[in-house]
């Protein structure tokens, strides 16, 4: 959406559902038990309350607080991780289900959408009839909470839905927005960097922003404060851009009677996982995430996100519902309770002429990649891994195995975030080329042949005279060899708040045959972490 600078505001419906994020989750996880109403529930991001669910903010949690502080002050809190695709997957079908009342929704974000009101309200004979037609669509989903605000401008009707009361449609005069928004807050705007400058000028409230110069405030502020100038004076030029509703290519298959077994299952999806690709392809599409969903016949649902290096085949999507009804059983291993139906919905999917391949063809990678899937296919999901470089001060902490095809833990954003960590006492490079699964222990004397330790000053108690390691043929056998270069020690301290915390000394040393050996000395006990070749 883009601000026309004096264009006349559009009479905008706003539909708003509060603590979205809450009911999405319960949704997803099927919680009967749980609820948004009765229950203190709070979504976690990056060790942040999110959001949380009504009885949570009574009991004094709010969003922005760290998980610790939020459970001190509930005991009873049930802390979960965010994730916005469950908010996107969940809102789908309520967005459906408007779009068969009303056409032309534009969704804002996940719990929120707008409409142009002109339409509805000559349709239905009112704006209050509209929104009160939508208020009973949405309590046909179990959304009996929502909220719908109507006035000049998106930013108007976002304002007239969350306010306060027992008021589920509320309407905002036309020409009147100004006058609504005159004693709200500027915090609203959202603009953090807005706020304190706002503060200092005595300005508190939209209306005391709105009545400053249009010039004076470009020129503070800038093209953003401008925009927001408008806003406080109910002057929003954005029109409401309708989504184009995506192609429908689920696909399901219901057993009519249900299956106990993962190879009767598999036998009985395959035709659908070929239509379900052979869909994806007649709109020219390739899907390069998708999600599986499992419903057995005592009412669960369990579902799963799987990625793809490349893109998805009929083979690929059959894999990955056969891997997730067999976890870590056979084939022939019988299920804990039968499967009703299976589904399968593109999560990801891109243009197929961005996955061609070029002139000279993609032989190595497709040889590569149909390689690992084979094998993959044969051991199952966690068959195949390849190892991705992360942050972290010990070395072995630095590398973790993700299966073939599928993201890192917490995905390549957190992924990225890691390794920009300053990571106080990691060693700096050049790294070891060789670092060990595990550390091997190894042996390190001084001159009369006692073992090398340091005190408590970090002082060590003898010169390393004479090292052995046996790690085999790589290592040159378990001989003792003379020390002929040593650095160290460099203490760390890992969680020295915590009871657990331990202390380890890391050292660089060269034996006599010239391998140069990066050792930790943790607990009296000599360890070899990596070999500098």
């Amino acid at each position: 959406m883009t601000a026309v600078s004096g264009a006349t505001p559009t009479r905008t419906l706003i539909v708003w559902c509060p603590d979205w994020p809450i009911a999405a989750w319960c949704r997803e996880m099927g919680a009967g038990a749980l609820s948004s109403e009765g229950s203190t529930i709070a979504l976690v991001e990056r060790g942040e309350v999110f959001a949380c669910s009504l009885p949570a903010r009574a009991a004094g949690v709010r969003r922005g607080l760290r998980v610790r502080e939020a459970q001190s002050r509930c005991s009873e809190l049930i802390v979960e991780a965010y994730d916005p695709a469950v908010d996107a997957r969940a809102f789908e079908p309520i967005i459906l289900a408007l779009e068969e009342v009303v056409p032309g929704i534009q969704v804002l974000r996940a719990g929120m959408c707008a409409i142009r009101a002109q339409g509805p309200s000559r349709y239905y004979g009112g704006e209050q009839s509209a929104g009160e037609l939508l208020i009973d669509t949405l309590a046909r989903f179990g959304i009996h909470d929502a909220r719908i605000g109507i006035a000049d401008g998106i930013f108007a009707a976002e304002q007239a839905a969350r306010v306060p009361g027992t008021e589920m449609v509320r309407v905002v005069p036309a020409g009147r927005s100004a006058e609504f928004l005159a004693g709200l807050p500027v915090e609203l705007l959202g603009r953090a960097e807005l706020n304190p400058l706002l503060h200092q000028l005595g300005v508190h409230t939209l209306a005391q922003f709105a009545a400053l110069d249009p010039v004076s405030v470009r020129d503070r502020f800038g093209e953003d404060g401008a925009f927001c100038h408008r806003l406080a004076a109910g002057l929003d030029g954005r029109d409401v851009t309708a989504r184009v509703p995506p192609p429908q290519l689920d696909c399901r298959v219901e057993f009519e009677t249900p299956l106990d077994r993962v190879d009767q299952v598999a036998f009985g999806f395959r035709q659908t996982a070929e239509r379900f690709v052979a869909t994806i392809a007649e709109a020219r599409l390739v899907a390069t995430a998708i999600r599986v969903e499992v419903h057995t016949d005592d009412g669960r649902r369990t579902g799963r996100t799987w990625l793809h290096p490349r893109w998805f085949t009929a083979s690929d999507v059959l894999d990955r519902v056969r891997w997730q009804l067999q976890g870590g059983h056979g084939i022939d291993a019988g299920l804990a309770a039968p499967v009703v139906s299976v589904s399968v919905s593109p999560e990801s999917v891109d243009r197929a002429l961005n996955h061609e391949d070029g002139l000279w063809g993609g032989g190595p990678d497709e040889s590569i990649h149909h390689g690992f899937s084979r094998v993959q296919s044969m051991l199952g999901h966690e068959g195949v891994v390849t190892a991705v470089l992360t942050g972290g001060r010990l070395l072995s902490s630095r590398s973790v195995l993700v299966p073939w095809g599928d993201l890192p833990p917490g995905g390549e954003k957190e992924l990225a975030r890691r390794r920009q960590l300053p990571w106080p006492g990691s060693v700096p490079g050049p790294l070891p080329s060789t670092v060990f699964e595990a550390p091997v222990p190894v042996l390190v004397r001084d001159a009369g042949g006692r073992l090398v330790d340091v005190d408590g000053r970090g002082i060590l108690t003898g010169e390393p005279v004479v090292f052995a390691a046996g790690i085999g043929e790589r290592s040159g056998g378990s001989g003792e060899h003379p020390v002929r270069s040593w650095s160290g020690p460099w203490p760390l301290s890992e969680r020295w708040w915590e009871d657990g915390a331990r202390s380890i000394n890391r050292f660089q040393l060269v034996d006599a045959l010239g391998r140069a050996w990066l050792l930790i000395l943790a607990e009296h006990e000599w360890w070899a972490e990596a070999l500098y070749d």
